[in-house]
């Protein structure tokens, strides 16, 4: 295996990557830098979690960012959602910063005003959304025409959000001759038509998904807790009283979020820091000393400033929602475990998740168990269980001679029991804190028994299912009849509300019209969004559902006769 040095790349960003914890590339890295240093088109084939982002980070930044002042931007990268876009950003940022890279976020959900500010000082990478991104073109304040290179970052995500469009408007806006990465889990015939017409004679790359050993996942017990977004705090703060681990690492996927949970923890008594692509060397250095020294209870980290770490005392790897990705989560729990040492996977997540974690379980091949929440009277419990072995080892420890006096005075008033169970409350008084009594519902899995219909039913079905607790179900007057697919609603959607599409759940679509649920925190702001908005040509009516009646034809004809009323005032 070749070293980083070995691929081309200069010593400045050879020595950023090593200072991040890289050791050596990975094999969609070790055929993409070479490939995009000279100049060449890249079409690559490989899953999530495989490197990608450095296979073109590294060589565009040292092609065309390096020496360079920043102005108008000289390389464009495209994401499918928010998420990646930040991850992207960030990665971005990480490698380049030693070189004075500047990376400019654009993406949904953000004001434009500040977006435009950080155009107009100067960038020298924008990662984007299609649709912001197409918005700022269409604006004025997003000038491709020095952009020398394009990536297009999990293409194939891109189509299936409904971005098609966009990316032809996109390519239609940069100058001639722009180097070109198109990077793709899968390779569908529309992933092979735009690589026909928008790559130069690409050098094509295709990488096996790595599979997981045999037997390699199962080392590490692996439990799940699922709760509401809003008592996930409360359950972390539980699940390390209950495990209290020697050392543990709480993933959470961008940086801003790792800096909230980390204030969070430290306000309730725990010993945490923060790592992540913001962070410069030398606190690197020593959030990790502390670490190994056993001077935390918890490190809480992206999955991009974890890389390379290998700590001798980590005996839990907790994931506070669920990962990006199955080769995430296979990555993060193998980093407990190892050389035979013990170790144990914990994942917190929302119900609306659910379904993603039985979808790890069938491609990992291995059980998650779903446990409740600890209550307030597991957690005292678990605390003075602690006490009392602590207690054994000052009595094994002995040196106590100085504090028989106490209990000499107070023998002759009290009995020498209580005397200790009052020593005990204040020492548990001291620990313990204000005392955590709140009540975290409990959601069991979520089954959806199926019948099997006839065809002659089908057309009729009965539409009983409620949405799932923490979702809202949303009425689109448009259905088959409009040539409507779950990837055009989920593409307008997640583009016109600015919304990630992991907040958009089950979509139902009849001849007439949809349902589709959504996030409750993004209901509100779907429905703003998408009122007016066309279709397939057909201009959106978008409301919340009024709930199950007899038949999809009665319940189109129910709202057939309220949308000739025109809107509900």
């Amino acid at each position: 295996m070749p070293a980083f040095s070995d691929l081309g790349l200069s010593a400045s960003i050879v020595d950023a990557i090593t200072q991040l914890g890289f050791e050596e590339p990975t094999p969609i890295q070790t055929e993409a830098i070479p490939a995009l240093l000279s100049g060449r088109d890249v079409l690559g084939m490989a899953a999530t979690g495989t490197g990608k982002t450095a296979a073109f980070a590294l060589p565009l930044l040292e092609r065309y960012v390096v020496g360079e002042e920043a102005d108008l931007p000289l390389v464009l990268v495209l994401t499918p959602t928010r998420e990646l876009c930040l991850q992207v950003s960030e990665s971005f940022h990480s490698f380049g910063k030693a070189s004075g890279a500047h990376i400019t976020p654009i993406y949904g959900g953000q004001e434009y005003g500040r977006q435009i500010r950080a155009l107009r000082r100067g960038t020298h990478v924008v990662v984007a959304t299609p649709g912001r991104a197409l918005d700022h073109i269409r604006k004025g304040t997003l000038d491709l025409s020095q952009v020398r290179a394009l990536v297009l970052d999990e293409a194939d995500e891109m189509l299936d959000l409904g971005f098609a469009d966009e990316l032809e408007a996109i390519f239609e806006s940069l100058p001639d001759h722009v180097q070109t990465a198109l990077f793709s889990a899968t390779l569908p015939p529309k992933i092979a038509h735009i690589a026909e017409r928008h790559l130069n004679d690409p050098v094509r790359i295709r990488i096996a998904r790595e599979k997981t050993a045999e037997g390699e996942a199962p080392r590490v017990p692996q439990i799940a807790y699922v709760v509401g977004r809003n008592y996930r705090l409360a359950a972390l703060g539980r699940i390390l009283d209950i495990e209290s681990p020697e050392l543990a690492i709480i993933f959470t996927r961008t940086r801003m979020e790792v800096d909230d949970l980390t204030e969070a923890l430290r306000a309730r008594g725990y010993g945490i820091e923060a790592l992540h692509g913001g962070l410069d060397q030398p606190t690197r250095d020593r959030v990790m000393k502390r670490a190994r020294s056993g001077q935390i209870d918890a490190i809480v980290a992206t999955d991009v400033a974890a890389r390379g770490i290998d700590l001798e005392n980590l005996t839990h790897v907790i994931n506070y929602g669920i990962p990006a990705s199955v080769e995430t989560y296979v990555h993060r729990i193998g980093r407990t475990g190892r050389a035979g040492r013990t170790g144990t996977a914990i994942t917190i997540l929302e119900p609306r998740e659910h379904r993603h974690l039985r979808a790890i379980e069938q491609i990992t091949k291995t059980r998650i168990e779903i446990r409740s929440v600890p209550s307030a009277t597991d957690v005292r419990a678990k605390r003075l269980e602690t006490m009392r072995k602590r207690l054994e080892d000052v009595l094994e420890a002995g040196d106590l001679d100085r504090f028989h006096v106490i209990v000499e005075a107070l023998g002759d008033s009290y009995d020498v029991f209580d005397i200790a169970a009052a020593a005990i409350k204040l020492a548990d008084a001291v620990e313990s804190g204000e005392e955590d009594t709140a009540d975290i519902p409990t959601f069991a899995p979520f089954e959806r028994p199926r019948r099997e219909r006839s065809a002659k039913e089908r057309p009729h079905r009965e539409r009983s299912r409620t949405a799932e607790p923490g979702m809202t179900r949303l009425f689109l007057n448009v259905g088959r009849l409009s040539n409507v697919r779950p990837a055009d609603l989920v593409g307008a959607i997640a583009n016109e509300a600015d919304i990630p599409a992991r907040a958009i759940g089950n979509i139902e679509i009849t001849e007439r019209f949809s349902l589709v649920d959504v996030a409750d925190e993004q209901a509100e702001k779907v429905l703003a969004a998408m009122t007016g908005v066309r279709i397939k040509g057909r201009e959106v009516q978008c409301r919340r559902d009024n709930g199950p009646v007899r038949s999809g034809d009665d319940r189109f004809a129910q709202r057939g006769r309220s949308d000739r009323r025109g809107p509900r005032r």
